[in-house]
Formats: structure tokens, C-alpha cells, sequence
């Protein structure tokens, strides 16, 4: 049984790589995305594209949000409300989140905004935690839902 103050270490390790995935989204730092996940991830995105949930490498998921990324000029997530459950080298963890994209267009129509919640597991590899699964749940998109698309 874990002490209170290695809980308390690992949910905070836990969040830290949450925030770092995001962070490093942000900051298109690629490397620090793949270092983030497990060998390969559970990766769900189903409640924005549809289709099915699939098992992607940390590779596949950077290369693809590198790809989707690249006419946006600036990518701001804001994550909080945390929810962590440990259990043995394993968590699962819960957060809110907001990710806005912004791209100057023709049409002053510059931002989309995307609001919902994510489920992670994680799992305590060589000392690191890494996501093994990723659910992002939509509530709601709003702005310019073709905001790559537009001159």
C-alpha cells in the first residue's frame, strides 16, 4: 500500500504528463509528444471524427497531429479539474479541456474552439508514466469548423 505522500507524488507525475502532452502540442514539440505515450495507445477521437476507436504508436499520433496542424498558426490548450485514481503502476485519469485554434483568414473568422473532457490510462514504464489510452469526449465545437480550409 502506497503512503500518502507517494499518492500524492504520483498523481502529481501523473498530471505533469497530461499537461506536458498538451504543452508540448502546443509548442509543436513532437519529440516531447511521442515521449509522452506508451508503445502503442488506444487512441479514440470518435466523439469529433466518428469512425472507430484505433491503436496507434506515439509515431503515428504525433505525425497526424503534426499534418493537422500545420495552417494553424497558433494551438492553446487549457486542461484542469483533474481527476486521478492510482492503482498499483497503473491511473486513470480525467480532465476537462478547451483547445483553440487561431489562424488569420479572409472572412476575420480566425478562431475554433474545442470543449469537452478526456479520459487517459497510464501506465508507470521505466519510471515514467506514459498514456496507454487516450478519449477525448466532445461537448461542443464552435468558430470556424474549416478554419484550415479557408484563404
Amino acid at each position: 500500500m502506497l503512503s500518502t505522500s507517494q499518492v500524492l507524488l504520483a498523481r502529481e507525475q501523473v498530471i505533469d504528463r497530461l499537461n506536458t502532452l498538451f504543452i508540448s502540442t502546443d509548442i509543436r514539440d513532437w519529440a516531447a509528444v511521442r515521449a509522452c505515450f506508451a508503445a502503442t495507445v488506444h487512441f479514440d477521437m470518435t466523439s469529433l471524427a466518428g469512425g472507430d476507436p484505433v491503436i496507434l504508436t506515439p509515431e503515428a499520433i504525433a505525425r497526424a497531429w503534426e499534418q493537422g496542424l500545420a495552417s494553424i498558426e497558433s494551438v492553446h490548450h487549457q486542461a484542469g479539474n483533474y481527476r486521478v485514481t492510482l492503482d498499483g503502476d497503473e491511473a486513470m485519469a480525467f480532465c476537462y479541456g478547451i483547445a483553440m485554434h487561431y489562424r488569420p483568414t479572409r472572412s476575420g473568422k480566425n478562431t475554433r474552439t474545442f470543449v469537452g473532457s478526456y479520459e487517459f490510462r497510464l501506465k508507470l514504464i521505466g519510471g515514467d508514466w506514459r498514456i496507454t489510452i487516450f478519449r477525448f469526449n466532445l461537448k461542443f465545437l464552435d468558430g470556424n469548423i474549416e478554419l484550415e480550409k479557408e484563404p
